[in-house]
Order: structure tokens, then C-alpha cells, then sequence
């Protein structure tokens, strides 16, 4: 017989997300799928990071809401700086007209990662509706931009979501050759200068585990978010010597 598949809550807006327990499992078509619908909302959104939660869908979808275990992170002090990444760093701090910036152009950085063509795929879930939410996130202070910039273009970038001493990767970008990984490489060394230990991932690349990102229980995760998320936010600009230690780290 052939086995059903679990039911997805469906969300009121404003309505407590499911405990994380009841999200799709490994052996589920779709591993991490929590609950649907909700809203955007700002502060939606701050619940649901805060719980180890976040939105994925695409067009033509409801909002989905996903909590997969095991989940991927970055921890800072296991980033992987490559050796050919870390010579195109260094002629990139020794160029004029060569810098990294937070939070000059949010908007121009997540069109641009909605727009990125991503290697079997052929739309994105960047939709709309998440622009417009990330935006307004933004302007509350817990989204942001790590933008590369050469000759005053906006070849490269990311951007994060930040609770507290916490910070959640959402998407990249490159316009020019490793200009995504420089405004990683910024973000590395901007959360070691702030004593961050955890970048969130979410789901498992190849792309992100070649920079030394692993898998974590959920449990784990969602308790080091809660513990974090209670830390003083830093100030996000970016200042030279940040660069320092993620330089000098050998992959």
C-alpha cells in the first residue's frame, strides 16, 4: 500500500508556526517543509528565524515555510579561505578603486541574486513578495548587504538576515569572477571580528561545504540561535582590519 503523505498546516497570518518536530522528515518528498502559508510580514519573519525557521517557495506558490534537519552552517572559524581565492583577495585589497561596503545598495543586491542563473534551475525563489519583504526587513535593521565593488560598479555580493549575534545567509551573486566570495570572505571576517561564531546555510551545496560548511543537528542549531539571538546586534560597517585573521587562515 502505498504510503500518504503528511499534511501541511496551513498558517493564519500571524498564526505560531508548528513545533519543528512536525516538519517533513528525510524519507518525506520534501525534506524540512514545516507549514504554509502566513505572512511576510516583518515580524513573521523575525519569529520564524528566531525558531529556526525560514520562507522558500516560488512563484505561483503559497508561502512555504521550511526547518530542515540537519541543517547547514558555516562555522567562522572552520571557513575555508582557498589559496587561489586568497591571492585574488589580496590583489583585490592592494587595488584602487576596490572595496567592500554594507548596506549602500540592499535593493540592487537582491535583485541581482533574484536574477542570478543557478546551475539546475530556471526561476528563482526570490520571488516578488520576498524582495519586498527583505526590503522592509532592511529597513528595520536585520537584513543586510555585503556588496563588492570595483571602479564603481557592483560586481559582487550577499545578503544575510541578523538576529542579535546571529546571522542567517540567504543568497549570492557575481557579476565578476569571485566577487561573491570576496563579499563571503567580508562577511567571515566581519562576524570573527564580532566574536559571531555561525553563519546559517540552510540547505547542503557542494558550493558552500568547499568553504568548509558541515551539517548540524536541528536541535543544536535552533539552541545555539535561541542563545545568540539574545546577544547585543553589532554595528554593520565594515572596517580594514577585519580582514586580518580570515587572511591569514590556510585552507
Amino acid at each position: 500500500m502505498k504510503r500518504s503523505e503528511k499534511p501541511v498546516p496551513w498558517l493564519i497570518a500571524g498564526e505560531v508556526f508548528p513545533k519543528l518536530s512536525s516538519a517533513w522528515g528525510p524519507n518525506e518528498p520534501a525534506p524540512g517543509l514545516l507549514a504554509a502559508g502566513g505572512a511576510l510580514d516583518v515580524q513573521s519573519l523575525l519569529r520564524a528565524y528566531g525558531a529556526g525557521i525560514f520562507p522558500w517557495f516560488s512563484l505561483g506558490q503559497p508561502i512555504l515555510w521550511w526547518s530542515p534537519n540537519p541543517r547547514m552552517v558555516l562555522k567562522t572559524n572552520e571557513f575555508k579561505l582557498h589559496r587561489s581565492l586568497k591571492k585574488t583577495l589580496r590583489r583585490f585589497l592592494d587595488t584602487p578603486n576596490c572595496v567592500v561596503r554594507f548596506d549602500s545598495a540592499f535593493e540592487q543586491v537582491i535583485s541581482a541574486c533574484a536574477n542570478a542563473p543557478r546551475d539546475g534551475q530556471t526561476g528563482t525563489w526570490i520571488v516578488p513578495d520576498m524582495i519586498t519583504a527583505y526590503i522592509d526587513l532592511h529597513k528595520t535593521g536585520h537584513a543586510h548587504s555585503v556588496e563588492t565593488w570595483v571602479n564603481g560598479n557592483l560586481v559582487g555580493g550577499l545578503y544575510c538576515v541578523n538576529l542579535g549575534g546571529m546571522v542567517f545567509g540567504e543568497s549570492m551573486f557575481a557579476h565578476q569572477t569571485d566577487a561573491s566570495k570576496i563579499a563571503l570572505s567580508a562577511l567571515v571576517s566581519f562576524c570573527k571580528a564580532k566574536g559571531i561564531s555561525m553563519i546559517d546555510c540552510q540547505q547542503n551545496t557542494q558550493h558552500l561545504s568547499s568553504f568548509g560548511a558541515s551539517e548540524i543537528n536541528r536541535k543544536d542549531f535552533v539552541a545555539h540561535v535561541s542563545q545568540q539571538a539574545k546577544n547585543p546586534t553589532p554595528e554593520w560597517i565594515f572596517e580594514p582590519t577585519y580582514w586580518g585573521e580570515v587572511l591569514t587562515n590556510h585552507a
